[in-house]
């Protein structure tokens, strides 16, 4: 896999089946330590921590912006202070490259 935040997301619509586990491992040592997989192997997930509420969302508007950009998008639980992201290819019911890159990508936004 080359650097996850300098590729784009691929239409994996109906054809292409799940990341296997091993491969789901792999592409998370790409990312910061704090993101996670799921015990089931089906999503991605990290949470961040802010200063305020401005901050928050500025946040989550910057993700919102990569996702529309990439056409995949997370599920977010968002608060005052902090923001939980997670992805999940639900059109394949778990994990792809897809999840990784805009993973990867959020994570450029603190680089």
């Amino acid at each position: 896999m080359s650097d996850l935040k300098t590729r784009h997301c691929q239409s994996c619509e109906g054809f292409t089946e799940p990341m296997p586990r091993e491969d789901a491992e792999r592409a998370l040592q790409q990312l910061h330590d704090a993101w996670g997989i799921d015990e089931a192997g089906k999503s991605i997930q990290r949470s961040f921590k802010f200063k305020n509420f401005h901050e928050t969302m500025a946040f989550v508007n910057a993700v919102a912006w990569i996702a529309h950009v990439e056409d995949h998008h997370p599920d977010m639980a968002v608060g005052f202070n902090r923001c939980a992201v997670e992805f999940s290819t639900h059109a394949i019911g778990g994990l792809s490259e897809n999840d990784f890159i805009c993973a990867a990508r959020i994570d450029a936004l603190f680089d």
